[in-house]
């Protein structure tokens, strides 16, 4: 059956329940950082991370602040980064659901510069909390169109030296390929059936193009990665 990747989807991603928990969640959210890791998903967003840091000075603190920071797998490698390269990162994740939340925390007890924070950030976009750098790994997708505008407009407010977005290419393939993925992961009905509709949810250049314009970003670099992502970089200075 073809696989229609013309609009984005608005069906839900049952991980997208804020009071999920038990051992199926905790599977998923570690199955999706391995994947992650796999497949060269932390290097790209590592990787805009460098880009924004280029040129800053090697012992200025960093602040840096993952959204839908999943298990906290991006922040670690954040960590184990700076303190291979001597850098001072101050790493904070944000996630709404309260055993993510938790699980994170066991898996970073040995990163004193990693803390946690469970919140809504739909329900804080009127609060101030600034950094350098926001992150959003895989979680934009989750938003509708509206939702992103209204995120993205806050990221600028709040980072102040950027934003880097890694997130799904919307695509037929891709959506095959992540079946096969499925059976050699072994992955749980719920990570399955989020997966599949997490890259119906994904975004495609178009998409990104049309949300730089509405945002008014007088500086954002939008790359295609490997496997099937794109690499989203906006500088605000």
């Amino acid at each position: 059956m073809p696989v229609d990747t013309t609009y984005r989807s608005t069906a839900p991603e049952i991980m997208d329940d804020f009071a999920m928990e038990g051992e199926i969640l905790r599977d998923a959210l570690d199955k999706i950082a391995s994947i992650n890791q796999l497949l060269g998903g932390n290097k790209v967003t590592l990787d805009g991370v460098k880009s924004l840091i280029a040129s800053k000075p090697k012992d200025e603190v960093i602040r840096i602040t993952d959204i839908g920071c999943g298990n906290g797998d991006m922040l670690r490698t954040l960590a184990d980064y700076a303190n291979n390269k001597g850098l001072h990162f101050m790493l904070k994740g944000i996630d709404a659901n309260r055993f993510t939340i938790d699980h994170a925390k066991s898996l970073s007890e040995n990163y004193p510069n990693i803390t946690y924070d469970c919140s809504d950030i739909f329900e804080d976009l009127s609060q101030d909390a600034p950094c350098d750098i926001m992150l959003c790994t895989l979680t934009l997708h989750h938003f509708k169109d509206e939702e992103i505008i209204k995120l993205l407009e806050n990221f600028k407010r709040s980072a102040k030296i950027g934003i880097v977005i890694n997130d799904l290419q919307r695509s037929a393939l891709a959506y095959r390929l992540f079946k096969a993925l499925c059976y050699v992961f072994r992955l749980n009905d719920m990570s399955r059936e989020d997966g599949l509709v997490s890259i119906l949810r994904g975004f495609k250049r178009a998409d990104l193009v049309k949300y730089t314009k509405q945002l008014n970003l007088k500086s954002s670099s939008i790359k295609w990665k490997w496997a099937f992502r794109y690499q989203w970089i906006i500088k605000n200075i």
